[in-house]
């Protein structure tokens, strides 16, 4: 079985890729930069989370053209 997030992480990610379009990539370490910069996310864990959701939408993005 795969990871299970919150539907809050999955807003978030999607609203933060919406809005900065072209900042975000595959990278994991570049991702978890932007989202700490582009978001008030208060703790570490939470940031992550959402980097993480942000890097596998954008491989599915690149994986589908």
């Amino acid at each position: 079985m795969g990871n299970i997030r919150t539907s809050f992480v999955k807003h978030i990610s999607k609203e933060i890729i919406e809005t900065h379009k072209g900042k975000f990539n595959t990278d994991f370490e570049n991702n978890g930069r932007m989202v700490a910069e582009y978001s008030t996310v208060s703790t570490k864990h939470l940031r992550n989370k959402i980097a993480g959701y942000v890097t596998r939408l954008m491989k599915q993005h690149e994986n589908q053209y």
